[in-house]
């Protein structure tokens, strides 16, 4: 028996939360391990890694209040329900990677500094540190396969933003792995340059996740493709003589669209109305998770 709309959205809703949480319990452990090894084996790169992963934890918390909000059925205020918290948490893990991008980075940099200069005679991490690394980075592989799956399912912006941050914590374990390595060859300052590397990877993760997150929140929908989509639906019912103009708007991964669309100006008001349920029937059936349709109709000229 297929599942109704009701349980297929607490069904998207459970499946987002479980990647979120998942995620979250991952992170931490990553977080503590790298760390502390990163302290008391004296690797900035492994250091950098691990602030990294406990900035992960952070949003990670913020994502899940922010969904469990997201869940909220419509009121008076929010008649099209509260999906669009799921943005608003990307938008915020966005800022948060940012912002722990830019403190990796400035640290990074002066301990480069302060090595070449003579200033600090860090001579190498232990090899655990190395081992870490590399764990981190076969976990996050299995993390960003799994999450990006569900993201892919249940189009939670928030989950996609999360899979692609873990997809990117596998080039910074890895950078951090190769610092800590040639850095026990004997040239310790490539360890924390390292570090810097890894921060540029985390910055350019959090400027792709906030503009992906903040275009839903700008209805910059809809793209060429969704537009294309329903024009050629649409060619589809005789009634239409033209598609004169397509308006989306995206609530978390629902889409609610207004058509203006032309029909013959001899029609009655009655016909208006069933080509316009016709319009209507056509998409919500076609385009997936679109919750709902308007559609004004208005006369053309008709053609002697």
């Amino acid at each position: 028996m297929p599942q109704t709309g009701t349980a297929l959205s607490q069904e998207r809703k459970r499946k987002g939360l479980l990647a979120v949480q998942v995620g979250l319990v991952s992170n931490s452990l990553l977080a503590l391990a790298k760390a502390s090894v990163g302290i008391v084996g004296q690797s900035p790169a492994l250091l950098a890694d691990g602030i990294n992963s406990t900035s992960d934890v952070a949003y990670g918390v913020v994502m899940t209040i922010f969904m469990k909000l997201s869940d909220k059925p419509a009121d008076h205020e929010h008649p099209y329900g509260h999906d669009q918290m799921e943005s608003i948490a990307a938008v915020v893990v966005g800022a948060f990677v940012i912002s722990t991008a830019i403190a990796i980075c400035w640290n990074s940099i002066n301990l480069v500094y302060e090595i070449l200069s003579g200033k600090d005679n860090f001579s190498g991490a232990a090899r655990i540190a190395l081992w870490i690394s590399l764990i981190a980075a076969g976990s996050k592989v299995w993390l960003a396969l799994w999450t990006g799956k569900i993201g892919k399912e249940t189009q939670n912006t928030a989950v996609q933003a999360l899979a692609y941050d873990h997809r990117n914590d596998i080039f910074s374990a890895l950078a951090a792995a190769l610092g800590i390595f040639f850095g026990g060859m004997g040239f310790p300052w490539v360890d924390p340059l390292a570090g810097a590397a890894v921060s540029l990877i985390i910055l350019y993760t959090g400027v792709d996740i906030l503009r992906s997150a903040t275009a839903d929140l700008m209805d910059t929908v809809p793209g060429r493709t969704l537009d294309k989509k329903i024009r050629n639906l649409l060619a589809a019912v005789d009634d239409i003589q033209a598609v004169e103009e397509v308006h989306a708007h995206r609530f978390g991964p629902y889409l609610v669209v207004n058509l203006t669309i032309g029909v013959d100006g001899s029609l009655s008001v009655t016909q208006g109305d069933r080509i316009a349920t016709e319009a209507e029937d056509i998409l919500l059936e076609n385009i997936d998770f679109m919750r709902r349709v308007y559609v004004h109709y208005h006369p053309l000229a008709t053609q002697e």
